[in-house]
């Protein structure tokens, strides 16, 4: 996951880098007022934004793979441990939803 946060950033930095030049030369629009250095980071993240959802979709899915297979293995620990606790106690689940 960190992989993927650290490819994103990239993209946005890259973007910022590229529509600070454009605004600066006069290609792109300046904000209204101060409002240029928020102007150029709206416009970065617009950019970057899809830019991310195309070149880093299977970094993503592999980042979501990891992520699945981890709660899967939590929840298989959380199971095993609710069983332990069971025979420990001499009741089913079964039987403590009902008292």
């Amino acid at each position: 996951m960190l992989r993927y946060t650290l490819m994103r950033l990239g993209i946005f930095v890259g973007c910022l880098v590229v529509v600070w030049g454009a605004v600066y030369s006069g290609l792109a629009p300046r904000g209204l007022g101060d409002s240029n250095g928020l102007w150029i980071v709206l416009l970065a993240l617009l950019f970057s934004a899809p830019i991310s959802f195309v070149v880093l979709r299977k970094e993503r899915d592999r980042a979501s793979e990891q992520i699945a297979s981890r709660v899967d293995r939590m929840k298989a620990n959380l199971e095993a441990s609710r069983s332990q606790e069971d025979a420990a106690d001499g009741t089913s689940p079964a039987q403590r939803q009902t008292s």
